[in-house]
């Protein structure tokens, strides 16, 4: 998935860098209904007091599936400190959840799952009586296929190789499909046991059926006298015992409502190119509610040609816009796209695209200098595998964070620049904020340096940083200049390549370990440079 080389320590971030709010999940949300309007999205919450607040949000922000996760189980690698630290009962979670959501009218916009340990058909019932309508196993289905709970998953010493590379370990592997399927099998057994002695036929007529649980009186534990139970078995309001309630209808999956991608697959034209692989140009304004706008006609050909076969039989679509975009422009592109956009754009620009092209251009009436003029939101190229992006114009902050593969030239950027790279190439023909390559394990940066500050402004944690010193890094930097200059005619663009003698000795090549010593870096690998006259 991040096109890394064999060998490289990946470093994962450590938040999610594309959601830093509710607004944040609830654009990518949007963004996953957009290519694919079929599927479901889940979101998962960890059961804590508060949660409900929480899941009242996710569920106004379209998530199909909330899932509450208990404090048991987890991934067998957990330190002992996540263990007994995570989070509360999966019952306090998932009751408060419930509540909330029918007290505020939302509980139908979401499917309810709950998962953290269970393990039998008995917890099964009881967590459909405190609402939950989907169940998760875990760990019980490890074990039932043959782990053995050693918790050494992340060593690659797993001693029944259900976690491990080595071959003379995977040899070990006990399992089978059909272990699991039994154990599933018994599970469902004893959920119609449970239901038989209660007299009920199906699971879905004791969804949310509190009134059919009480406390044990035979359970008399040391730590249990003292335990009020009110807050798990309190009735919802309005609640009749005697009806399936409406809200356990749902909607297969959300809908966004009319978006813009799809007036332009309804073009006679695009219809045609779609369905033989055909060429079709569009123009059309673009504002900034428009969203994701690429999202829905990537998913379409990707659907029916996987990411690169629409391309590869000739296919191409040449998308031009005019306006403000939405967040989102051109996530998930792939080959055979081009978008251009003559404007400006927000956040999230070439989010997990995987080819085709993105171009901004600033508007020829634009009063500033398209280089001294940001035109790109945060958070471009989000886990890019592949593609192009030229913007006429500087990016916010975070300029591709995670990306893994696609070609980048702009001038100039926010803070973050180039965060958690693992692969592709980017060009940065101006100013660039702090902190840039933290966490860059691979791929290429090059930085036009005029004012003499930059090597103050990189996080020498891993990568460092050198001028070029190749022909095939002089000869790979100067093509995305060309490339950008053709795409954008951008002036900055066309100085640089006028005076290359005087702005090459200008650009830092920002370098992390999986490219030391390629020709791309190694002098002793690649011929000298060639100045050219």
């Amino acid at each position: 998935l991040r096109r890394s080389k064999p060998g490289v320590t990946l470093i994962s971030p450590p938040p999610h860098h594309d959601i830093y709010s509710i607004e944040d999940l609830a654009q990518l949300i949007f963004d996953l209904h957009q290519v694919n309007p079929q599927a479901q999205v889940s979101v998962k919450l960890v059961a804590e007091v508060g949660i409900g607040t929480v899941a009242a949000g996710v569920a106004k922000a379209n998530a199909d599936i909330i899932q509450i996760s208990g404090h048991e189980g987890g991934t067998g690698a957990s330190p002992l400190s996540s263990i007994k630290h995570a989070g509360a009962p999966w019952e306090l979670g998932l009751v408060e959840v419930h509540h909330t959501l029918l007290e505020n009218g939302l509980r139908q916009r979401s499917i309810l799952r709950v998962d953290g340990g269970i393990r039998t058909g008995w917890e099964v019932v009881m967590a459909a009586m405190l609402g939950a309508e989907e169940f998760g196993f875990g760990t019980v289905a490890m074990i039932a296929e043959g782990c053995i709970m050693a918790r050494v998953c992340h060593t690659n010493n797993c001693p029944v190789g259900v976690t491990s590379q080595k071959e003379e370990l995977r040899k070990r592997f006990p399992g089978t499909p059909d272990h699991v399927v039994t154990f599933f099998t018994f599970v469902a057994e004893e959920v119609r046991q449970v239901l038989a002695q209660l007299g009920y036929r199906s699971l879905k007529e004791v969804i949310g059926r509190v009134d059919l649980l009480c406390p044990r009186a035979d359970a008399v534990l040391q730590k249990t006298p003292s335990l009020n139970l009110e807050c798990l078995l309190r009735t919802p309001p309005g609640f009749d015992p005697n009806t399936l309630p409406d809200w356990l209808e749902h909607e297969p999956a959300h809908s966004n409502g009319p978006v813009l991608d799809e007036q332009i697959l309804a073009q006679p034209e695009v219809q045609k190119a779609v369905e033989t692989c055909g060429t079709a140009t569009v123009e059309i304004p673009i504002a900034n509610t428009d969203r994701c706008v690429g999202g829905r006609i990537a998913g379409t050909l990707a659907r029916l040609y996987g990411d690169t076969g629409f391309a590869q039989q000739g296919g191409q679509l040449d998308l031009r816009f005019v306006g403000s975009a939405g967040q989102s422009f051109g996530a998930f592109t792939l080959a055979g796209m081009r978008l251009t956009l003559t404007g400006e754009a927000n956040d999230y620009v070439g989010k997990s695209m995987c080819g085709g092209e993105i171009v901004i251009l600033a508007p020829p009436e634009a009063p500033r200098d398209p280089a001294e003029n940001v035109i790109l939101g945060n958070t471009c190229l989000y886990g890019a595998t592949g593609g192009s992006l030229f913007a006429n114009g500087q990016a916010g902050e975070r300029f591709a964070v995670r990306n893994s593969g696609a070609q980048a030239v702009i001038e100039g950027s926010g803070d973050h620049c180039c965060e958690y790279m693992t692969g592709g190439v980017v060009v940065v023909l101006g100013r660039v904020g702090r902190n840039l390559g933290a966490g860059m394990t691979g791929g290429l940066a090059y930085v036009l340096d005029e004012e003499g500050n930059f090597p103050a402004k990189v996080n020498g944690e891993i990568v460092r940083i050198q001028r070029v010193q190749t022909a095939a890094a002089e000869a790979q930097l100067k093509s995305l200049i060309q490339e950008h200059y053709r795409r954008t005619h951008s002036p900055k663009a066309e100085r640089i390549l006028q005076n290359w003698e005087s702005y090459l000795p200008l650009f830092w090549q920002v370098i992390p370990p999986s490219e030391e010593g390629s020709e791309l870096t190694d002098p002793l690998r690649s011929q000298p440079l060639a100045v050219e006259s």
